[in-house]
């Protein structure tokens, strides 16, 4: 499953997303969502959520 649908993703989920400063070398940051900060129902970029450690940035991948 990929990022870009907001209904794959919700709180306490395993992420990889990109932080706004990683988006030019695309480096993935691990961790779980607390919050969907994305109000529409799809993002070619990646739904943008927030982590529970703070970090935000937008879904690239879901993690099992």
């Amino acid at each position: 499953m990929n990022g870009t649908n907001r209904t794959n993703i919700r709180p306490g989920l395993r992420v990889a997303i990109v932080l706004k400063s990683d988006q030019p070398s695309g480096k993935l940051t691990e961790g779980i969502v607390k919050d969907i900060l994305t109000s529409s129902p799809v993002h070619p970029h990646g739904i943008k959520v927030r982590l529970e450690d703070g970090r935000i940035g937008r879904v690239k991948e879901i993690r099992v």
